[in-house]
């Protein structure tokens, strides 16, 4: 009984750490930068982005949360038409907002 209880753990922690958020080919293109990084851009909007901060009850690790709300906003960015994105609110519960910029050809 107990070898099942820390299998059952062990798997638990594991998807804790997973990303199931995949970044698509527009979305390889995009960059993360600083509020500093995009003085001479353009801002052409904000998208705000979701993912579970809990799975089956237990808190994800702050680590995989980011990565996934970063490809989350480097995919919405790449939809449209920008090529950086700047975080512009902490994480909280699983969201973020970040603003989109066009900085080359600008």
């Amino acid at each position: 009984m107990r070898i099942k209880y820390l299998l059952l753990v062990a798997a638990v922690l594991g998807l804790m750490a997973c990303s199931w958020v995949n970044l698509t080919p527009a979305g390889r293109n995009i960059r993360i930068l600083g509020q500093d990084g995009v003085a001479s851009c353009k801002k052409i909007g904000k998208t705000e982005v979701t993912v579970a901060d809990k799975v089956i009850g237990m808190k994800r690790k702050e680590s995989a949360i980011n990565e996934n709300l970063e490809v989350l906003a480097r995919n919405a960015a790449a939809d449209m038409k920008g090529d950086t994105i700047v975080p512009i609110t902490p994480i909280q519960k699983g969201k973020r907002v970040y603003a989109v910029y066009r900085c080359i050809g600008f």
